[in-house]
């Protein structure tokens, strides 16, 4: 979540020659910008939180850099885990809990929620169409001893899911 961090266009190239849009404590960021951006979701954590961190006005873009992207994501909020068969009441962070659907294509995206009948709307921007499949990945229910079982089993028998359902053996292998 994960993160709320919307990643925009990606290319091979990265963002190399831009320099991170952010003031800290008054003093503008000078480490390159990697694929996070400065949404209003952002800003949002940012003010709740009280971070020394603002928007340079003159910068032409809203990508920030890892440094910060770090910064901001371990102040957020811990979050209880819910519906795990060994809660002792210890928290995680969210952050590391789920992937990160935001570093994912538009037609990657498009075809979860095709194949999970996600109700979305037409035309939602990539940010957008990743915070709502992050919502409805942490609403599926997981057996997780089941599936530790399932992919030990799967290892030690050198087979995978794929070959189960081509109505493969590993005979015919």
């Amino acid at each position: 979540m994960n993160n709320g961090f919307s990643t925009g266009e990606e290319d091979s190239r990265g963002h190399t020659d831009q320099t991170c849009c952010l003031i800290d404590d008054m003093e503008r960021c000078r480490n390159q910008a990697g694929y996070a951006s400065y949404s209003k979701r952002i800003q949002k954590t940012v003010a709740q939180k009280r971070l020394k961190l603002s928007s340079d006005p003159a910068a032409q873009h809203i990508y920030i850099c890892d440094h910060h992207k770090e910064r901001i994501q371990s102040v957020r909020t811990k979050r209880r885990r819910k519906d795990s068969e060994d809660d002792s009441n210890e928290t995680d962070t969210d952050l590391h809990e789920f992937p990160d659907l935001y570093q994912l294509g538009v037609s990657t995206l498009r075809r979860y929620k095709r194949h999970y009948k996600v109700q979305a709307r037409q035309g939602m921007k990539r940010a957008q169409l990743a915070d709502t499949i992050m919502k409805h990945f942490k609403t599926i229910q997981i057996k997780e001893k089941e599936i530790i079982t399932v992919f030990v089993y799967m290892v030690k028998m050198g087979a995978n899911k794929l070959d189960q359902k081509n109505g493969l053996g590993n005979d015919t292998t």
